[in-house]
Formats: C-alpha cells, structure tokens, sequence
C-alpha cells in the first residue's frame, strides 16, 4: 500500500503541473491581449514580462491553495488509506487537461478554474456520492466565480468612465501618448495577479495529494511546502512563455477593438479584482474577470462595440465547462476503477 500511494501522489504532482503549464499557455491572454493588441508592446516582450511576473505572483501567498484543497473534496474520501482519494484527483486533473487543451485549439477563453473545480466534483460526487463533497466550500466557490466577472466588468466600466470624463477635453493623441506607457504597468500587475491565484490551484492540488498520501507533517495542518510553490510557479511560467495565441487572438481584438486608455481600464480593474480574491483565497477565473473588464470597457463605448456574438460564445462556453468537466472526470474515474479494480 505504502509504494503504491508514493506511485499515486507522484503521479498527482506530474498531472498537476501539466495541468498548471497548459494553464500558463491558455491564461497567456488574460495578461497580454489587451496591450499587444494595441500595439503598446510586442507579442514577444509581453509573453517574456508575462512569464516572469507569473512567477512572482506565484510566490506571493497560498490561500487559493488551501480553499482549493480543502474547500472542495471532504477529508473522509481519503481515510481508507488515500488511495481513492488520489484516483479522484487523477481523474480531476486529466478532465481539466483535456478541456484546456480542445478549447485552446478552438481559441475559446474557457475557464481553467471551472476546469479542475468540475473535474474534482464530478469524479468524487459520482465517483462516490455527495457525502465526500464540502458543499458549504463548493457554494463559496461558486458564488465567487459567477460574480467575480460581474465585478470586474463593474470595475472596469467605472474606472472607464471615469478617465473618460478627466480627459474628455485632451486631443486623442495627448490620450494615447499618456496611457500607453501606463498600460504596460497595468499589463504588468495583471500578469502578477494571474500568477497570485490560478498557479494556487495546482499548488493545492499536489498539497492535498501529499497531505492525505502522509508525506506532510499533519501537525502543521494543511500548509504548502516551499518546494511545492517553487515548482509551481515555475510550471505556470514556463506555460506561459509557451505563449497562447488563438486565444490572444480572441481576447485582444475578436470582443472590442481597443485603445491603450481601454487596455489599461480593463487591465487594473480585472488585476484589482483577481489581487483582492487572492487575498481572500477565492479560486476565480482569471478568464472570465478579464473578458468580463473588456466587454465593461466596451459597452462604454456603445453597446454595440462589443461583439456579443463573440462573447455569447465564450459565456456559452463557460456554462458549458463544469458540468462536461464533471462529467469528463466521472467517466473517466469509472474506467479507471473498472480497468485498475481498485
């Protein structure tokens, strides 16, 4: 049994690092569309400044890891040794992969959250029924998700508003010329704030994995080891410098077309509000606060700015994610039971 959850929980922290590399490429947008679709930097500089503060972000604190694993899956799925525990968490991870990667190819900025969040639903509510699931963390989650775009377009619309009045008698180059250096900062403290809570989850993943396999201290409680954050961040940056641009493509110029005032509005507003959730250690979709800020920044403009045929294809998109990563991971925690007989 021993050698067997070593095999387990390795394999765990090999899927939850993949998993946080297609993250870095997939969430690549979220960081840099806006100012490389405006021209104020070049694809490659973005990516390369992305990378880097993905990786500061990373290091920046560990309470999304701990509501990731302890908020979703009841401790009780782990008693009987930790095997079964680790098989969920397997099946979780390869749905969530599997997704990010079909709606990369698609160039569709669906939700990494949603991803592995359904995924450790499906596989431990149908693998093994509802008393395993924390409902009272899973209402939490799911309330932050839902409103967490809502905000960021709030956000946004008001600080666009705003900066429209301030410079509402300024000549439209006296506009570009001041806000296009200060949209690099707000590209900046985006890619620093996507590091500080989508790089948690795989962190908490490969904690819970060694937390229940026992190769933590269980007197400290639940606690991310040094290590485990390094790797991680190192993972979400590499991911990142991959670069991911069918959906840079999407998100930078397919909704609205921008200008660097907008980039940096919707910028700081979608940094603002991930910054704060991470604070807090609410896992929310960096994705979906970021499309969220552009269409807030967009429907300053007119209504009709923002391409809603695009965007009704993204929040289709993110409806449609948590229950096929559900339903993904049951499946295939099925198979692997019926395949594996544990």
């Amino acid at each position: 049994m021993p050698e067997q959850v070593f095999l387990l929980v390795s394999l765990v922290v090999v899927l939850a690092l993949a998993f946080d590399f297609i993250n870095g490429f997939h969430d690549t947008a979220n960081a840099i569309a806006a100012s490389v679709s405006t021209g104020v930097l070049t694809p490659r500089n973005a990516i390369m400044m992305a990378a880097v503060l993905n990786f500061g972000g990373a290091l920046w604190g560990t309470e999304v890891a701990k509501t990731i694993g302890k908020g979703i899956i009841d401790g009780k799925l782990f008693e009987s040794g930790a095997v079964l525990g680790q098989w969920v968490v397997v099946a979780a991870l390869l749905s969530a992969i599997a997704w990010n990667l079909l709606t990369w190819w698609w160039g569709l900025p669906s939700s990494s959250s949603h991803a592995i969040i359904g995924g450790l639903i499906g596989a431990a509510l149908l693998g093994y029924g509802p008393p395993y699931l924390n409902w009272v963390g899973v209402e939490r989650i799911f309330v932050f998700l839902v409103a967490s775009p809502i905000v960021g377009g709030l956000v946004s619309f008001s600080l666009m508003v705003g900066l429209m009045w301030i410079f509402r008698r300024a000549l439209p180059t006296t506009v570009t010329n001041i806000f296009r250096p200060l949209q690099v900062v707000a590209a900046a403290f985006m890619a620093f704030s996507h590091g500080t809570n989508d790089a948690q989850k795989a962190m908490g993943i490969i904690t819970l994995a060694m937390f229940t396999g026992g190769y933590l201290d269980p007197a400290r409680g639940f606690h991310v080891p040094g290590p485990v954050m390094l790797a991680a961040a190192t993972a979400m940056a590499l991911g990142t410098a991959a670069g991911g641009w069918k959906i840079i493509k999407t998100m930078g110029t397919r909704i609205v077309k921008l200008q660097p005032i907008n980039g940096f509005a919707s910028d700081t507003a979608a940094a603002l509000t991930i910054t704060t959730c991470s604070h807090f250690g609410l896992p929310v979709s960096t994705t979906h606060v970021v499309s969220g800020a552009i269409m807030g920044v967009g429907a300053t403009k007119r209504v009709s700015a923002v391409r809603w045929g695009v965007a009704g294809n993204m929040v289709l998109a993110w409806v449609l994610t948590i229950p096929i990563t559900a339903t993904l991971a049951a499946a295939i925690f099925g198979f692997l039971r019926w395949a594996l007989k544990f």
